[in-house]
């Protein structure tokens, strides 16, 4: 009995109608309109999955799940089992019953992660070859086909002529006797074909007159001459009914000898319709899944920005008021909170919405509050919560109070308050108890110790109670014992109203003599008051004003954090948006600049190989070899880029300095200082090199001074001998792709040893061994002076050039 209590004063029915509106079918309304609340916490969670299921299943269909088809057969399978014969219309309904739940399968089956409704629908047998023998034989207006039955075929065979003969001769008789006729018109009057006759000139057309017009100036006469045509009509028309009815027995019989598994189909329908009307529902709200916690495993009760789902649906249908959401978070240890604070606060609302919120977890709903949502399982939600007076029953507010008090002690296991020092707390309580101004309606100082002691019980027996009061003497629990907690609705004492938000840690001070102030009571009588009141409790609730003060500033200051947060973020998204776009800036300008500098490369490659082709015609002579050593220089002034103007000089390299060498567009470290000859040895990665003084720069562009060497003793001049290009050519090219490294030492070697001037080594790249090998070869070989990496246009890395001494 408490239980349904309860139920109607969270206006548990109201939610319910809510919820029907949401569902697709008449079942799934029904259904809603009755929710079963869960008894086992499996149970609970099973439907908070299907919901999770459908909910995420409907994000990814573009119009939702639907139930189109789908109706009340139920009804229908009844009569259908106790040999009623079911109407055509009722054959139908069962066909697109089936059709319905059988698209509604193939949708759950194309997706793979939805377990528990795939698992729902797995079994379902939706009959496909009865939906198919009622469309044959049923159509879409619920009647009965011609090919149903060959003999209904024929039947009506037979009915489509003599209607055909009946009319013929009526027509006949309508051009014959046209002036007795009051229209070219032929009809019907009790399943008999008439023709309509002036009522002065009826014994013209002589037969039975089956009707008369309002006026009595028009008489519907069947003529004797298709009256044998009319009886042999009537005739064929009840066998034609007869056979109906045999066909719609025989489909019904389909149906009945199926009812078990249509029934199961009907239940699995309804199911998943509510379900649906769960899941959009609470996607309407704004809410979020709960989990269930365990406060045994030091879990805390989450409820952030928790609203009352009646208040949000006053809201957006009944230009309600905003509503204000409720912070609930609650310590595994807390069994009670005492909720003081002036009259119309919202401590009421604060009971009815977390009630809700409660058996919305337990029935599979999502709850209305900010993630995480983590709340307990409740076996039993119990409230008591307004007056329950009754003149019929002589009982005042205090009576109807601890009637139903009694009644949810009953529900906690046992009858009486049980208030002995020696009471041991029962094992693992799981009810919540909501107790709407506990103690209230009779002497004070009695109703708050009664108050005291049914808090303290509670504690014990319940695993969470919330109760709301105006006694000062429930504040001090929480100093006596840990399980209690307080909270106060907050009051703005400059409007004199509330402003709804629920404060943890304070209790609430009362107000009434300052509101009493404000509306105009005398001050001597208010001061009076505060004498009678003591001093003791004015200094509680200046203290108690102080720690509210202390919140605000406090609340005022994290706010304050939050927005110099957020002009934080908002900066960093600026700053980011800009560099990003200055990077792609620069990205366009070096694609750009890449482009122009792979077009003068390629324009310049051609030049080069014209140049080179000219010499592998024949044997170069020196005086060829002179002019495309001239040709080759013109080239480079072309396209290399000019030289820096007074470039700064009086760098002078040392041991472990970073040099840059701009031929090579490297940086190196130097190894070796540089020697008389101006030649120092670098290093970058592994490869070791020698370089000219006047080829390395700083890191900064300081060009290095130039080393002066002692001016040798004048000898005889001889002409210098004609210098052969460095070009590269099938003669100085040595392809060692494909060979180990022990064969390609042989082949360069040789080639080494042959060679005149560069030779180019073609290794690839592959896995790199190769390379390694033909590096540490010419690095110990006497004869190598240094070698490098090709120009990109000759292979790059994958082909090194060794220079020969």
């Amino acid at each position: 009995m408490i239980q349904s209590e309860t139920l109607e004063l969270l206006e548990w029915h109201r939610l319910c109608q809510h919820l029907a509106t949401f569902a697709a079918t008449k079942l799934g309304a029904t259904a809603a309109r009755h929710l079963k609340i869960p008894d086992s916490q499996t149970e609970s969670e099973q439907l908070l999955e299907q919901t999770k299921e459908v909910y995420q299943l409907e994000t990814r269909l573009t119009t939702g799940l639907s139930f189109e088809g789908i109706q009340d057969i139920g009804d229908s399978l009844e009569r259908a089992e106790r040999s009623g014969i079911l109407t055509g219309d009722e054959l139908l309904a069962i066909a697109t019953t089936l059709a319905g739940v059988r698209n509604l399968r193939r949708v759950i089956d194309n997706q793979d992660d939805l377990p528990i409704l795939t698992e729902l629908v797995a079994d379902l047998r939706t009959y496909p070859e009865l939906e198919q023998e009622i469309h044959r034989c049923i159509d879409e207006r619920a009647q009965v086909t011609d090919r149903a039955s060959q003999k209904l075929g024929e039947i009506r065979t037979d009915l489509r002529r003599l209607r055909s003969q009946i009319t013929q001769k009526l027509q006949n008789i309508l051009q014959a006797k046209s002036g007795a006729v009051q229209e070219q018109l032929i009809t019907q009057r009790s399943d008999r074909f008439v023709i309509p006759v002036k009522a002065p000139q009826k014994d013209a057309i002589p037969g039975i007159v089956h009707d008369t017009s309002t006026s009595g100036a028009t008489l519907y006469v069947e003529p004797n001459s298709v009256v044998p045509l009319g009886n042999q009509l009537r005739q064929i028309i009840r066998r034609e009914q007869a056979e109906e009815e045999t066909v719609r027995r025989v489909l019904t019989e389909l149906v009945a000898a199926v009812k078990p598994d249509l029934e199961r189909l009907l239940a699995i329908a309804t199911t998943l319709d509510l379900a649906t009307a769960r899941s959009r529902y609470s996607y309407w709200l704004g809410a979020n899944p709960p989990r269930f916690i365990q406060r045994e495993d030091r879990e805390i009760i989450t409820l952030r920005n928790l609203r009352h789902p009646l208040l949000v649906w006053q809201q957006q249908h009944e230009q309600g008021q905003p509503v204000v959401p409720v912070n609930l978070l609650i310590s595994p240890q807390i069994r009670v909170v005492t909720i003081t604070g002036p009259n119309t606060g919202g401590k009421t609302v604060t009971l009815k919405t977390l009630g809700l919120a409660a058996l919305m977890a337990k029935v599979g709903l999502f709850v209305p509050a900010r993630e995480p949502v983590e709340i307990p399982w409740f076996d039993k939600v119990l409230a008591d919560i307004g007056d329950e007076q009754s003149l019929q029953q002589s009982l005042s507010t205090f009576s109807g109070h601890i009637r139903r008090i009694s009644r949810i002690l009953e529900a906690l296991g046992t009858g009486d308050l049980g208030l002995g020092t020696g009471e041991k707390e029962i094992p693992n309580p799981q009810s919540l108890v909501l107790l709407d101004e506990v103690g209230a309606g009779t002497d004070p100082v009695e109703g708050s110790a009664l108050a005291i002691a049914l808090l303290k019980y509670l504690a014990n027996h319940s695993q969470l109670t919330i109760a709301t009061t105006h006694f000062g003497e429930l504040k001090a629990l929480k100093y006596e014992d840990e399980r209690f907690e307080n909270a106060s609705v907050e009051f703005d004492e400059s409007t004199l109203s509330p402003t709804y938000r629920l404060l943890w840690g304070i209790p609430g001070r009362s107000n009434a003599l300052t509101i009493a102030l404000r509306l105009g009571l005398k001050p001597e009588v208010v001061e009076e008051a505060k004498t009678q009141v003591g001093e003791a409790t004015d200094e509680v609730n200046q203290v108690i004003a102080g720690l509210e003060a202390q919140r605000r500033r406090q609340e005022t200051k994290a706010a304050e954090a939050q927005s110099l947060l957020q002009q934080a973020e908002r900066l960093y998204k600026e700053v980011s948006a800009k560099a990003a776009s200055l990077e792609e800036r620069e990205s366009s300008l070096r694609a750009s600049q890449e482009v122009a500098v792979q077009q003068a490369i390629a324009q310049a490659k051609g030049e080069i190989a014209q140049v080179i082709r000219r010499l592998q015609k024949g044997t170069p002579t020196a005086q060829e070899a002179q002019q495309a050593t001239n040709a080759l220089n013109q080239i480079g002034q072309q396209y290399q880029p000019a030289t820096p103007a007074k470039p700064k000089i009086g760098f002078m390299p040392k041991i472990g300095d970073r040099i840059r060498v701009p031929k090579l567009g490297q940086i190196a470290e130097v190894i070796a200082a540089p020697d008389q000859d101006g030649e120092l040895s670098v290093r970058f990665g592994l490869m070791k090199m020698t370089v000219k003084l006047e080829d390395v720069e700083s890191l900064d562009g300081q060009k290095a001074e130039p080393v002066v060497k002692p001016k040798p003793a004048p000898a005889a001049v001889t002409p210098p001998p004609q210098s052969v290009p460095e070009i590269r050519t099938s003669q100085n090219t040595i392809d060692l792709r494909g060979k180990r490294v022990a064969d390609a030492e042989y082949i360069l070697d040789k080639a080494i040893s042959e060679a005149t001037g560069p030779i180019w080594i073609i290794h690839g790249y592959g896995t790199g061994k190769l390379r390694q090998g033909v590096h540490a070869f010419l690095q110990q070989h006497s004869r190598v002076n240094n070698y490098e990496p090709a120009e990109q246009a000759d292979g790059g890395s994958g082909v090194t050039v060794a220079h020969i001494k």
